[in-house]
């Protein structure tokens, strides 16, 4: 119902033999390419502001370059990409574009490493020169770095920090190029530490660096340069010389899913995209573990490498949720089972009226908890239910219209509705979303629209619990006042004098604002304390419900059990309860509820 920009996608592959092998039995040199290609469409819903796409070639030769890149902004980034890619390969002579041995030497974008990226902004910086992948050149192909991945750290000022204490002078502020100028760095050392030890051997100049090639140790630079960072992340990356890797957060909070046998090691953010790119099984995709990286050296030797011990892990409940696609064979039947564990209240809340009741869901991420929420409802209905589809996307709200009325009249008319299913002020309407975090589009569009049915009442319901918190680990939800729980339980503690409460957090977050982030504590749940979950839900009810509705509104959450229930490998839900899983999270949102407090927390509005 509410989009919500959110993580980013990643695809890495390593080709493990030369392209004439892929010529000979895919018919096409282009084979990696090919696949890079359809798992970055298969990933567009992780990111549709930007796409950007890397590639390697091992074999060029001095004078040619080796890194290719291409990077573009918009919706339809993708295909531009690879657009521009395709014109590239064209302009190569036919006997090189045809031949993959000549291509594997002379044509663009024809390499053995392939790195792909979607991305959603969560920093608000926009600008082609944000665009993932990052490249470090340099005319030593052991120390040239690109990367790209799906993160986002809490400690940005830490890691600026240690960057600029190493000696060096960042030329931007961005967490990416931070990293990337960190990686870099420890990349150097290892270099210099490889260079002087083979120079004790006799060895100069190129042989020297073939050397260092085919020694670099790069689980060292990945240990060195994440020790210090706090958040969720799954960084790939490649080296000028053919070293090629993926780590994923000791809290295991981005996921990282990968492939590998004789002709390829393939790394992507969703298992299924992998499946189907491939044609696997689902045992075939291994997830890799909290903490963990797979890598590739230039000779094509495979390892996993336990880089950093797992922490507190907390893989992100709203990737099953919500972000991630819905036909992975786990996260599909963990949706339904959170729509079948809501089906009781369901019924409850409509007092087991089913012939005076209608039942469907806001498209479409929702819809396979609507299914489960109907297989249980039918159960407890033998005689019938009235399941429709009655609304639907209709169009997308242009956001030139930029003042307020005239932009809140087309919000109400994003979404259609079927007419002529909902007898008019007889039937209650249940409509099932996977979330509700702000409740302006439910305010501003969902409720008018459906109100436009007659029915007598409305019951919305979200298979996720009450958003509380902000994310800072990748998803575009940073500012408290953005949230209609908190919302709500602020003008709870309005209503029953309990501003005093509200100021003491305030005093307690000040007080600790300066603290080392280790030492913060999260009081902003003192703010929810005083109040149950259905007291909020129903504030939240009022506040979404439009002044002239002449029909009651309800809106049933799914608790925190049922997530745990439905989810139980998936233990990240610190959006929910204010754990958060690093030092990092308490730290933000200690200042997060400083801005609201202070007036410096400015809303969107959907």
């Amino acid at each position: 119902m509410e989009q919500l920009k959110h993580e980013c996608g990643v695809v890495l592959i390593r080709l493990l033999k030369p392209l004439d092998f892929y010529q000979q039995k895919y018919s096409t040199w282009m084979f990696g390419l090919n696949k890079l290609y359809l798992m970055m469409e298969k990933q567009r819903n992780r990111g549709q502001e930007a796409a950007g796409l890397a590639v390697l070639k091992m074999r060029a030769a001095p004078g040619r370059e080796f890194f290719f890149r291409e990077r573009a902004q918009g919706t339809g980034a993708i295909a531009e990409i690879f657009r521009a890619v395709s014109q590239q390969i064209r302009a190569s002579q036919e006997h090189e574009r045809t031949d993959a041995t000549k291509a594997e030497v002379d044509v663009a974008f024809a390499g053995e490493i392939y790195m792909g990226h979607l991305r959603y902004s969560t920093t608000g910086r926009s600008g082609l020169s944000y665009v993932h992948p990052f490249m470090r050149r340099s005319n030593f192909r052991s120390r040239s770095l690109c990367i790209c991945g799906n993160f986002n750290l809490t400690n940005v000022d830490e890691i600026f920090q240690s960057v600029t204490e190493s000696g060096q002078h960042p030329r931007e502020y961005a967490d990416t190029y931070l990293l990337l100028e960190q990686m870099g760095y420890q990349l150097d050392c290892e270099i210099d530490r490889l260079c002087c030890l083979h120079e004790r051997e006799g060895l100069s100049g190129r042989l020297l660096f073939e050397r260092i090639e085919d020694c670099v140790n790069i689980e060292h630079v990945l240990k060195e340069s994440s020790a210090s960072w706090d958040g969720g992340y799954c960084i790939c990356g490649m080296t000028g010389s053919g070293e090629s890797f993926a780590l994923r957060d000791p809290w295991g909070i981005r996921p990282a899913f990968y492939y590998a046998d004789e002709e390829l090691v393939v790394v992507a953010s969703e298992r299924p995209v992998i499946q189907t790119a491939l044609r696997l099984d689902t045992h075939a995709i291994k997830e890799l573990n909290p903490g963990e990286a797979i890598w590739v050296n230039k000779k094509g030797k495979v390892r996993l490498s336990q880089v950093n011990m797992p922490q507190a892990v907390a893989p992100c409940s709203f990737e099953r949720i919500y972000f991630s696609r819905g036909n992975d064979a786990d996260i599909y039947q963990e949706r339904k089972k959170l729509g079948i564990l809501l089906a009781d209240r369901i019924a409850r809340a409509c007092n087991y009226d089913f012939a005076h009741t209608v039942f469907s869901f806001i498209p479409n991420t929702a819809e396979v908890a609507y299914i489960g929420m109907i297989e249980r409802l039918r159960e407890i209905s033998p005689h019938g239910l009235r399941a429709e589809k009655v609304v639907s996307k209709d169009i997308k709200l242009r956001t030139f219209i930029t003042e307020g009325s005239s932009r809140n009249d087309l919000a109400a008319h994003v979404y259609d509705v079927t007419y002529g299913i909902v007898k008019e002020r007889q039937d209650t309407l249940v409509v099932i979303d996977d979330s509700i975090v702000r409740g302006t589009t439910l305010k501003q569009s969902i409720i008018q629209i459906l109100g436009t049915l007659r029915p007598r009442k409305i019951i919305i319901v979200s298979s996720s619990p009450q958003v509380r918190y902000p994310d800072y680990y990748g998803i575009d939800m940073s500012r408290m006042g953005e949230f209609v729980a908190f919302r709500a339980a602020i003008e709870l503690l309005k209503e029953h004098g309990g501003t005093k409460l509200i100021d003491d957090v305030y005093h307690k977050c000040r007080a600790q604002q300066h603290l080392p982030k280790e030492e913060i504590v999260n009081y902003v749940k003192a703010i929810y304390e005083p109040f149950t979950d259905k007291e909020i839900s129903k504030k939240i009810a009022e506040l979404v419900t439009p002044e002239d509705a002449d029909f009651s509104v309800e809106i049933i959450y799914q608790n925190l059990e049922g997530l745990h229930q439905a989810c139980p490998k998936h233990t990240g839900d610190w959006y929910f309860t204010g754990n958060y899983p690093t030092p990092g999270g308490n730290r933000l949102i200690n200042q997060s509820f400083l801005n609201w407090y202070e007036g410096r927390d400015k809303t969107s509005i959907d």
